[in-house]
């Protein structure tokens, strides 16, 4: 996730093949491989672009289902990471991104000066970083929903390793947030600690809550988690246009963020009923918390989940076809 973020682990595969991307220091750069059915000849292929965290995940598989059992293409799917997915996109290694939270450096680039990404529209998901504590906790400490107050509370939320300061729980390294300099510039006795992926920041919440501990952490809706561990948002100084411009001198909240997809310029020309149908693409936020909860927590493949809310909405995929 990227909006400054590079956002939310589980690898989708594709029922054909699968292409893991791994990026990040001392790993090979395979952002120029293409898809094992790039030169398959006359096949119809699609490829697509996943990214780590389960609502990325389940727009895939959901687009994945309809264009193989509907349209009768064969999907592959990659994993990158954020930055490098717009590179693979540009290359045409990946015809589509169907979940971006904003990249303004490479939408400028690709989209504006090299025309080799189109804007494929929005997902009709509204996507919101934040800090969050357990709803539990905000029943004992009204006023802990106040970022003037986290000091206060600081020890409550002190971990091994914190360092003696109070812990805010962050997931991948790999996600691009404002964390730490909000915690330096708001002048907070906190200290950023990455649990390493999604995955494992759900595992630790869960323990959290389990055992009726504090907790502060970064996070994000839409999440399917909130079904299960009620967490209430932390308010940070309000979120102005610009304020955000400066990584290093960041002091306020994480704005609200309508999710866009992207198209490679040469598939969204010549992709034919693939790419029609990836622009039409577009689902609540309830419809994608659905997939993703029978994903992550009710422990479904990508494809069942799919086909169960495939059977389930005819009416909204339906258009997406015609």
């Amino acid at each position: 996730m990227a909006l400054r973020l590079n956002r939310r682990t589980a690898l989708i595969t594709s029922s054909a093949a699968a292409l893991s991307l791994l990026t990040g220091c001392g790993a090979a750069d395979m952002t120029k491989q293409s898809s094992p059915f790039a030169n398959a000849q006359g096949a119809k292929t699609v490829t697509l672009s996943v990214q780590s965290w389960v609502g990325a995940q389940s727009n895939v598989a959901v687009a994945q289902y309809l264009l193989e059992h509907e349209l009768g293409y064969r999907v592959d799917t990659v994993q990158v990471d954020e930055v490098p997915a717009w590179d693979a996109l540009s290359q045409g290694r990946v015809d589509a991104i169907l979940e971006d939270w904003g990249h303004p450096d490479q939408e400028k680039r690709y989209v504006t000066d090299k025309k080799t990404i189109v804007h494929g529209g929005g997902l009709g998901v509204t996507g919101h970083i934040g800090w969050f504590v357990p709803t539990y906790l905000v029943k004992q400490h009204p006023d802990i929903t106040d970022w003037k107050n986290l000091n206060k509370y600081a020890s409550l939320f002190r971990t091994p390793e914190s360092g003696g300061k109070g812990q805010l729980m962050d997931g991948s390294p790999s996600y691009v947030t404002n964390d730490k300099a909000l915690v330096k510039n708001l002048k907070l006795n906190f200290h950023v600690v990455f649990a390493g992926s999604e995955a494992a920041q759900i595992t630790q919440i869960k323990q959290f809550a389990k055992q009726k501990k504090p907790f502060l952490t970064y996070w994000y809706t839409p999440q399917w988690l909130f079904n299960k561990v009620p967490m209430t948002e932390v308010k940070l100084p309000a979120y102005k246009e610009g304020c955000d411009a400066d990584a290093a001198k960041v002091a306020c909240a994480y704005p609200n963020t309508p999710l866009q997809k992207y198209l490679n310029a040469g598939f969204s020309k010549n992709g034919g009923k693939a790419a029609a149908f990836l622009k039409k693409f577009k689902w609540s936020t309830e419809d994608q918390n659905e997939v993703s909860l029978m994903i992550a927590d009710q422990k479904l493949s990508p494809e069942q989940a799919a086909k169960k809310w495939v059977d389930g909405h005819t009416s909204t995929w339906k258009a997406w076809l015609s």
